[in-house]
């Protein structure tokens, strides 16, 4: 009776449960943890990365794309897909000409592969960084020069990932083409276009849901369990999906304002890249609460480690519970007869005791 009386009703009792609610956990967790802060760092990094990364991955298959121009297209489409407004004609900020002319071979090559590798492997190291912090855990305990081989080799597995990505969607939109074909449907009626474009995102959603599973498993190195992990990567990979079909409107506010014309496709970029960190963020909040509701420890922890804190928690609350009633007893001393109060004397002595036994 005392609980319905003490819970709030009205507008008070719809904000507590609304407070209460996972996903405003998650952002006020977000929020406190820094998130924000992380995923504007990150943007920056990720911007600078990009354009090394382009100038290499082109420099080095240039002349198999092009000569290759399904699967040149098919590349070219997946990127414009991933970061709208970066390739393309005359309002992108690179044009695939002077993309497919770029190459390796000279002081220009080698000053963009070393920038690639250097800012790429700055991102993931901030990346693993505010990822770890989300789930509250300290800097990993690997040595410096293994942790950079581990970045490199996940950067080197996410550009394959790209290309690989890009030939399926060559396979799979010529599969449509065939079997839209034999049902005598054209492929560029109303039904081929849908049908493409659902496949195009259906790839999408796939490549980012396992980078975002790697990123948060593999690379921050977060025992994450498999169902939490691919629950929150999906979802994250909804929303990037999401992001991605909206990319071109949300851009769209940085060249409508006046004073960032002269730059605008550079403020769009930088605005869009923000906004794909603070998912990725976000996504990775919302593991760590919906594992710390689990009481799952986001520690690598031995099964004797494990134990040990589980019995450390419930020592813990016993001494908790033992608190509250010792002050509880404190409390009713002073008004009670003689017998009450040396009963109430013998209990308080004996929960002290226990006190002090839990807190040896």
């Amino acid at each position: 009776m005392t609980e319905a009386a003490d819970t709030p009703r009205g507008i008070p009792g719809l904000v507590e449960r609304i407070m209460r609610t996972r996903p405003v956990r998650v952002m006020l967790h977000y929020s406190e943890t820094g998130g924000p802060l992380f995923a504007s760092g990150l943007a920056f990094q990720a911007l600078f990365a990009v354009f090394a990364a382009l100038f290499v991955v082109f420099a080095v298959f240039g002349f198999w794309m092009r000569d290759d121009s399904v699967l040149r297209d098919s590349l070219l489409d997946l990127v414009t897909r991933s970061v709208p407004g970066l390739i393309g004609g005359e309002n992108a900020l690179v044009s695939v000409d002077t993309l497919l002319d770029s190459s390796i071979l000279g002081w220009t090559g080698v000053i963009a592969a070393a920038g690639l590798i250097w800012t790429a492997l700055n991102f993931l190291g901030s990346l693993r960084q505010a990822v770890r912090l989300l789930f509250t855990l300290p800097g990993p305990t690997t040595l410096f020069v293994l942790l950079k081989l581990k970045d490199a080799g996940l950067a080197l597995v996410f550009g394959v990932v790209l290309l690989v990505s890009a030939a399926l969607s060559v396979f799979s939109t010529s599969f449509v083409d065939v079997a839209f074909a034999f049902l005598g449907i054209s492929s560029e009626s109303t039904a081929g276009r849908v049908a493409g474009g659902a496949v195009g995102l259906l790839i999408m959603l796939v490549l980012d849901t396992a980078t975002l599973a790697g990123s948060f498993r593999i690379l921050s190195g977060i025992p994450i369990p498999w169902k939490n992990l691919w629950a929150g990567a999906l979802m994250g990979g909804v929303a990037l999906g999401a992001l991605k079909v909206l990319g071109t409107q949300l851009l769209g506010g940085a060249s409508r304002n006046p004073l960032l014309a002269s730059f605008a496709v550079l403020i769009g970029l930088l605005i869009w890249f923000n906004l794909v960190c603070q998912v990725i963020l976000i996504a990775a909040s919302w593991i760590s609460v919906g594992m710390s509701d689990a009481g799952i420890s986001a520690r690598k922890l031995t099964s004797e480690e494990r134990e040990q804190e589980r019995e450390e928690q419930l020592r813990a609350a016993r001494r908790t519970l033992a608190q509250a009633e010792c002050e509880r007893l404190r409390a009713a001393l002073p008004g009670a007869s003689l017998l009450k109060r040396r009963r109430l004397e013998k209990q308080l002595a004996r929960l002290e005791a226990e006190l002090e036994e839990l807190s040896a």
